[in-house]
């Protein structure tokens, strides 16, 4: 039987998702593992986001709280609101008290990739302040570390990403995530693939 991997993410203008779609090949690339793309309930009217100019979204389905029970491992992307997840995939996340009554989510672990608009805004608080949402559910918080290896210490490039997880600079919307972000993406896949697999095998 599959071990099942979902990245469940945010996307307002794409990058979260790019990063997302790596996440899921690096998680697919381990044998045996199954990954598969969500997205969140948008909460902002057709209105609104035509006035903030955001594009369609992309073509993975939108998740219910209900079909996370289905998964062995995660991983939460999303892009930061004042260093925070933003009100999108709180909302998602607050709807999942069902799961959270009967710990449904428990002992599962997550990951968790991110957009920040700079250098400052927010690529490791905004992982740092959505742990809380995985404590409560009672899953395991799976951070990339050091494990990059290299990639990690890059300084004549600019690349977002921490040992929290995967991470890109949005800039003014013009930037899109880099190569090696990327592949620090891909890896962060991969690796949560990786331990998602042998919990599943010792349980």
């Amino acid at each position: 039987m599959a071990t099942k991997v979902y990245i469940v993410y945010y996307s307002m203008y794409g990058h979260v998702e790019k990063l997302a779609q790596e996440i899921k090949k690096g998680a697919a690339s381990v044998e045996g593992v199954e990954a598969k793309l969500w997205q969140v309930p948008e909460t902002l009217s057709e209105e609104v986001l035509a006035k903030m100019s955001a594009p369609g979204k992309g073509d993975a389905p939108m998740i219910t709280p209900d079909e996370l029970a289905e998964a062995d491992g995660f991983v939460f992307g999303f892009p930061t609101r004042f260093g925070m997840m933003p009100a999108q995939f709180k909302a998602f996340l607050d709807a999942t008290g069902g799961l959270w009554k009967t710990q449904q989510l428990a002992g599962k672990p997550a990951g968790i990739f991110y957009s920040t608009g700079s250098q400052g805004g927010g690529q490791e608080t905004t992982a740092l302040t959505a742990i809380t949402q995985l404590v409560h559910h009672g899953m395991i918080f799976v951070p990339i570390g050091y494990t990059f290896g290299g990639g990690m210490f890059e300084m004549e490039k600019i690349k977002g990403g921490s040992p929290y997880g995967a991470g890109t600079f949005v800039g003014d919307g013009s930037r899109q995530p880099t190569e090696l972000e990327l592949e620090q993406a891909f890896h962060q896949g991969k690796y949560i693939a990786t331990i998602t697999k042998k919990l599943k095998a010792s349980a």
